[in-house]
């Protein structure tokens, strides 16, 4: 009885060098689809499309109402997540109504539980407000029943809104995050903000060479040390009260421990570790309604389930602890 010849394998060398390189070119065809890139490979986030507004006056389509608007946003998302916070700091959770939307790791896309608008997916609601439309199909979207189109898919304008346009239906219409005063330093910190912290994250996260990397982290963390060094005399970031600016910057340092630090490659310090920005964090998380805002398995699921090439074994880490928002911080009295 001949014994069975052994099969030849292929060098180890040439595995990995064949691996690397199918790894590589799929890697790259993938994140040109969710991550746009400039020919240094920086990752560039497209403009919103959709950017009317709600405000009163005759010549306004869109006027402030209780029961009109729907706000249609994705747990995971620090774009959607920061609506979420004004509408909820306001007092607004009966005057608009809120649909959650889910991500699809197999289409892509945002899809519905329930069909909405005779819609399964978020990409058909657009094409609903605009028929033939081929552009992102992103959250949030502030909705109007009434018409049946997007009014605005812009967090910044819709946080805007929701702040200013109806107090008339709020709970805390007093409470106001963009003061006339203040609207000069507010746009300065939201400006260096969105740029190195909000996107920031995903920068580095989306960067397509070393160089577009480095480049996103070092403005990322000099950015981080700049707010940390602020807050070391103010307990928000434009005095004693809280602006959208916080809450711009609230949703990304939420979900840095637990997604972008490791995930996005943004490790060079967690937002725990500074002096300042850890309990910072803890003070806006403890603001009245923000925790019900916040959800930290629907993030590690989103970032860490869906974002195939970035972790394409799909496994989500059991970590990190975050209890310690809801302990008291320890932030110096002189700025509570």
């Amino acid at each position: 009885m001949k014994t069975p010849k052994k099969g030849k394998s292929l060098p180890p060398k040439l595995i990995i060098s064949l691996g690397k390189f199918v790894w590589t070119t799929m890697w790259q065809i993938m994140m040109s689809q969710i991550a746009p890139r400039s020919k240094s490979g920086e990752y560039i986030r497209p403009s919103s499309q959709f950017r009317n507004f709600i405000k009163t006056g005759e010549d306004s389509p869109y006027q402030p109402a209780a029961g009109r608007y729907t706000l249609y946003v994705g747990l995971g998302c620090p774009w959607a997540h920061r609506t979420l916070v004004t509408r909820t700091l306001k007092g607004l959770e009966d005057a608009i109504a809120v649909s959650i939307v889910a991500p699809s790791a197999t289409t892509g896309g945002w899809v519905f539980n329930n069909p909405e608008e005779g819609c399964q997916t978020l990409a058909e609601l657009y094409t609903l407000a605009q028929p033939g439309y081929t552009g992102r199909s992103t959250v949030p979207v502030l909705w109007d029943k009434q018409t049946k189109t997007i009014v605005n898919n812009e967090s910044a304008d819709i946080i805007v809104m929701l702040n200013s346009e109806f107090n008339e239906f709020a709970l805390n219409p007093s409470l106001n995050l963009y003061p006339e005063e203040l609207k000069e330093k507010i746009d300065w910190w939201n400006d260096k903000i969105y740029t190195n912290v909000n996107n920031g994250v995903y920068r580095c996260g989306f960067a397509q060479t070393q160089e577009a990397y480095n480049k996103a982290c070092d403005e990322l963390f000099t950015t981080l040390d700049e707010i940390d060094a602020a807050l070391a005399n103010s307990p928000y970031l434009c005095g004693d009260n809280v602006t959208l600016a916080d809450v711009r910057l609230f949703t990304t340092l939420f979900r840095f421990d637990i997604v972008y630090y490791g995930l996005f490659k943004c490790n060079r310090r967690r937002i725990q570790d500074y002096e300042n920005l850890g309990a910072y964090l803890c003070d806006l998380y403890q603001l009245k309604g923000v925790a019900s805002t916040c959800d930290l398995d629907s993030i590690k699921q989103d970032y860490y389930g869906n974002l195939f090439p970035l972790n394409p074994g799909g496994i989500i880490p059991s970590g990190p602890d975050m209890a310690y928002l809801s302990k008291t911080s320890d932030r110096p009295t002189s700025v509570k």
